[in-house]
């Protein structure tokens, strides 16, 4: 069973914590699908994704592009994804279900830590998963860098 880790940005903006997990998840060969509420917000991500150092280009594609199976990162707003992956990113208060963790290394719920409906949103979030004893932990960025701030479960 994985893991469910709430990632409370108050320091780097979605894309850079985005871009830096899924380096992480890339290098060891995990597939990740990233899901959003909005078409358009993933198409803005995938534009900042093909941005960057030709040497930390992360593999990536949208839901509805040819050969979205075989991406080994995937942005996605459906909750099923094609591409089979370990780990599922949500972002911009996307859904999460409790139950999608067992079948996952980790999901991972990143919220915007200076957006008071965000956080509530998160709130809600980690109070469903951990009423379906899905193992949590909090991580805060708010000390310049990332630090574990509480876990439920085990």
């Amino acid at each position: 069973m994985g893991k469910a880790m709430f990632y409370h940005m108050t320091r780097d903006p979605l894309e850079v914590t985005a871009r830096n997990l899924l380096a992480r998840a890339y290098a060891q060969g995990l597939r990740v699908a990233v899901r959003g509420r909005d078409a358009a917000r993933l198409d803005w991500l995938d534009g900042v994704l093909w941005q960057g150092a030709k040497d930390s280009f992360l593999p990536h594609g949208l839901a509805q592009d040819p050969h979205a199976a075989d991406q080994p990162i995937l942005l996605t707003i459906a909750p099923d994804s094609p591409n089979t992956p370990r780990i599922v990113m949500l972002i911009d208060k996307a859904e999460g279900d409790p139950a999608e963790v067992s079948d996952l290394e980790r999901l991972w719920v990143l919220f915007d830590g200076n957006d008071p409906d965000a956080v509530a949103h998160a709130r809600g979030q980690w109070k469903a998963m951990v009423a379906a004893g899905v193992v949590a932990e909090y991580w805060s960025q708010e000390s310049g860098r990332w630090e574990r701030k509480a876990q439920s479960g085990q």
